[in-house]
Parts: C-alpha cells; sequence; structure tokens
C-alpha cells in the first residue's frame, strides 16, 4: 500500500514538474511572416478581486482562484493587427502561399475612416475594434498559428494586472508614481504611444495601466457576494451592451487606471457610424479601447474553441 501510495505522489510529481516546465514564456512566430509577439506565464492562484475604496461597481471583494495562463506582454499592435483587417496587406506580406483556412475566416468591413486618427500605427496598439471583433482576430490568430488566443476573463485581467499586489495599481497606492508605469491623461499628450515603453509590472506585462484600455469578455455586470471561493469566474454576455473593458487609456485620469476599476462598453462608440444597422466591427467613438491576448495552459476541445470563435455577433441598434 506504501509503494503504491509513493507511485502516486512520484506521478503527481511529475505531472506538476513537467507542466512548470510547460509554462514558461515564449515567443508566437506567424509563420510565412516576420511577425512575432511574445506571452508571459501567469500562475495559478486565488485573490481579491474588487475595492473597497473605489466605485460602487468594484464590491463587494470576493476571493476568486483562477488557473493559470498566458497574457501577451504588450498590446496587440496594428503590426499584428493589420494583416488580420486588410486580406490583401496580408497576401502582399506573406512569403508563402496563404491556406484556404486562413482565407475564410471572416474579416472586419474596411473602415471608412482612419482607425489610428492620428496617433500612430507601428508598435501602436490597434484600437477602436468592437469585442466581436476582437475575437475575431483571436480566431484569425488561431487559424494561422493553431494555437487557441481569446480575449481575458475581467477575472483573469484583474489577477494578471494586480501580478500578487493588492493596491490600488501593481506598484502600490501612491498615483505620483503612475507616470513611470502608464500613460495617461496627464502625461500622454491625447494619444497613445508604443507599446513596452514604461516600466513592466512584476510579472512583465507592459502598459496594464494606460496606454489604451482592453477588451475583457464579460458582460458588464453588479458583483455578488460569495459564501466561498470562486473559480474561473466569466460573465458570458447574452447582450450587446455593456461589456467590460480594464485598465483605462491614455485619456483617463489616474483614478480610472487603477487595477479594480472597471468600465462599460457604450452604444454611444458607434454614434457617428453612419450604416444601418450599426456596424458590427468598429467603434469609431472608441480610440481608447484596444486587445490584450490569453492563452489558457489547458487547452479546450475543439468543440469549445469553435463555440467560441463562432457564437454570431448580436445585432446592433
Amino acid at each position: 500500500m506504501k509503494y503504491c501510495f509513493s507511485l502516486a505522489v512520484s506521478f503527481f510529481i511529475y505531472l506538476y514538474s513537467a507542466q512548470a516546465q510547460q509554462h514558461q514564456a515564449y515567443i508566437q512566430k506567424i509563420e510565412g511572416t516576420k511577425l512575432t509577439f511574445e506571452m508571459k506565464p501567469i500562475p495559478g492562484g486565488s485573490f481579491q478581486m474588487g475595492s473597497t475604496n473605489g466605485n460602487a461597481d468594484e464590491k463587494p471583494v470576493h476571493l476568486v482562484r483562477l488557473d493559470p495562463f498566458w497574457m501577451s506582454t504588450v498590446e496587440v499592435t496594428w503590426d499584428i493587427f493589420e494583416p488580420f483587417l486588410y486580406k490583401d496587406y496580408e497576401v502582399e506580406n506573406n512569403a508563402t502561399p496563404i491556406s484556404p483556412a486562413i482565407d475564410a475566416v471572416t474579416r472586419p468591413t474596411k473602415p471608412y475612416l482612419d482607425m489610428t486618427f492620428g496617433m500612430g500605427k507601428q508598435n501602436h496598439p490597434a484600437i477602436a475594434m468592437t469585442q466581436y471583433n476582437a475575437i475575431q482576430f483571436c480566431k484569425w490568430l488561431y487559424v494561422r498559428t493553431g494555437v487557441f488566443y481569446r480575449l481575458p476573463t475581467e477575472a483573469e485581467w484583474e489577477y494578471a494586472c494586480r501580478a500578487g499586489s493588492k493596491g490600488s495599481y501593481s506598484f502600490g497606492n501612491d498615483a505620483k508614481a503612475l507616470g513611470e508605469y502608464a500613460w495617461y491623461a496627464s502625461n500622454s499628450d491625447k494619444k497613445t504611444h508604443e507599446v513596452g515603453q514604461k516600466k513592466p509590472n512584476p510579472w512583465g506585462l507592459f502598459d496594464m495601466h494606460g496606454n489604451v484600455a482592453e477588451w475583457t469578455y464579460d458582460q458588464y455586470a453588479p458583483y455578488t457576494q460569495a459564501a466561498k471561493e470562486i473559480k474561473n469566474p466569466v460573465a458570458t454576455a447574452d447582450k450587446l451592451y455593456p461589456l467590460v473593458i480594464r485598465g483605462g487609456s491614455y485619456d483617463d485620469e489616474a483614478q480610472s487606471l487603477r487595477a479594480a476599476a472597471r468600465r462599460a462598453s457604450d452604444p454611444a462608440w458607434k454614434q457617428i457610424d453612419p450604416q444601418i444597422p450599426k456596424s458590427n466591427w468598429w467603434f469609431p467613438e472608441a480610440p481608447f479601447v484596444g486587445i490584450r491576448l490569453v492563452r489558457p495552459l489547458v487547452a479546450p476541445s475543439k468543440e469549445a474553441i469553435e463555440a467560441y470563435y463562432n457564437k454570431p455577433p448580436i445585432t446592433d441598434y
């Protein structure tokens, strides 16, 4: 009996060690191009989500446990996003023929505005896309790389932003230090900046505070009081508005860049869109919203992946 127990313990130690070796930072290449992006390992664990001294929608504070995942070191840039946006651009910049599977991915309608809004393109965060657009970009990445990428849940985003810290920001509570870590209203000159120029948080993630706010997968809804720890929570959306964005942007004050701060998407972000119904793809009045990628350590089934990517868009009004 002791021998069997010893074997079982050895087996689980082996599995844990193998998983730990697998969960390392890596560079994702997009074959046929010179494009790459970095993913950082985020350890699984528990944290207190929310804040007692912030806005009302950050309460109650509740205990959350998350499985390990990877998160992109920086926000998705136009360099990576533009080949998804423009098929002809992708073809021109690909050293090998585009496979039919890639060609079959639904792409955004071409914007009728300069979606950089004159703020810069190379190494600048891609902006002003809808959540549906962001998810279809993840699908394009999946077809191009074979790796399941998705948006973070709201809990994953806050956990990764905090990086083990408990203060208002990943570096503490003193907003006077924010300029070392973030582009925001006080130092941004009202525009985005190249990613990765400020200090990273303790887990090596840049621009979690400021530059652009970032999509999560969750419906914006009040937190509920939980009697015990919640495992991997997600508020799956059943309506188009409001959805959650996190992190604050170049246009926000320090209060909106706190780790616990939440913001809801707004139909007014499409107010100048001339189409009827409104576009599924763009928020022309939200040049402050971008994307950060997540990859779970354990990939879901093929059926679950397809369900995530192929959820039909909800018609706007």
